[in-house]
């Protein structure tokens, strides 16, 4: 089965299993990936699977995944959406360093799309907030890239509810994208305002734990399923606002990612799933209230 869509922005369509290109590196997401023509092969295949939307950053490498991405695929099929994200710096392998002055920004994007071979960045994200610097500032210095034609969506990464609202005092914020799956729900509030006002919501590491609670472990079982396809079809059974990308520098975890769309999720297999306690920070607000509106969807 193909993943249904969402539209981003009211402008662009794209399924709802993209793939993200994090892993497409090499070890604490640092230089170039050990095997690159691996790594081109994964990308390539991930469009034979329906893949339309790709996630990457300028610090993913740094800039290797940008790079890998560009030889891989120019040129670009028509209704490849490639998104990407500036606001960190690297120090080294697993060291991140938040910046989110206007001119870094404003460099990074430039050098992004030099990278990518692109005239126009479809969707660029902030990935992160700096907390040295005023979200209003940093989001700013997006939407000038967006009146340049140099952007044509903004979204952030990673902020809460607050800095939400006030990114969206700025300019039109598309989406969202922060870390959730079956072991950390911290970001269901965020998600409410998301599902609310339409804007897409992009959970990074949506495969959650390798190991889950005996309950979800002997429903995968049951369903011929990996905790982890579970795990992102219970993401899309959740709310149609959802968009998971899902990494993997491996063409059998990439054909698994792509079978999750075809898993389709009785009333009970939710509430298994909605019950879980599985390692990892608690399940956020409005977890039943959201199960509920979940299930309905289900028995319609």
């Amino acid at each position: 089965m193909t993943a249904p869509t969402l539209t981003l922005g009211g402008e662009l369509v794209v399924r709802r299993l993209g793939y993200g290109s994090m892993r497409l590196t090499g070890s604490g997401v640092w230089g170039f990936p050990q095997d690159s023509e691996g790594a081109k092969a994964v990308l390539r295949r991930a469009l034979e699977l329906g893949v339309d939307f790709i996630d990457t950053a300028d610090a993913y490498g740094p800039e290797s995944s940008e790079l890998v991405i560009a030889e891989a695929l120019r040129p670009y099929p028509a209704g490849l959406v490639i998104a990407t994200k500036g606001g960190h710096t690297r120090g080294g392998p697993s060291r991140w360093h938040p910046d989110g002055r206007p001119e870094h920004l404003r460099a990074a994007c430039e050098a992004s799309l030099r990278r990518l071979g692109l005239e126009r960045i479809d969707l660029y994200q902030l990935h992160t907030v700096d907390p040295k610097v005023p979200i209003e500032e940093s989001v700013g210095a997006l939407e000038e890239l967006r009146r340049e034609g140099k952007v044509r969506l903004v979204g952030v990464s990673n902020v809460s509810v607050e800095q939400l609202q006030r990114a969206r005092s700025v300019t039109q914020i598309v989406s969202v994208q922060n870390r959730f799956n079956l072991g950390d729900r911290s970001s269901q509030p965020v998600l409410d305002v998301c599902e609310r006002d339409g804007l897409a919501f992009i959970p990074w590491s949506p495969r959650g734990p390798a190991r889950a609670g005996e309950a979800v472990e002997q429903l995968a079982a049951a369903r011929g399923a990996t905790v982890s396809q579970l795990g992102l079809a219970w993401l899309l059974a959740r709310s149609p606002v959802i968009l998971p990308i899902p990494g993997t520098r491996s063409l059998e975890h990439l054909e698994e990612n792509a079978a999750a769309a075809g898993l389709e999720l009785t009333g009970d297999d939710l509430a298994v799933l909605e019950g879980a306690r599985v390692p990892g920070p608690p399940p956020g607000a409005g977890v039943l209230r959201r199960f509920k509106r979940t299930l309905r969807r289900v028995r319609r």
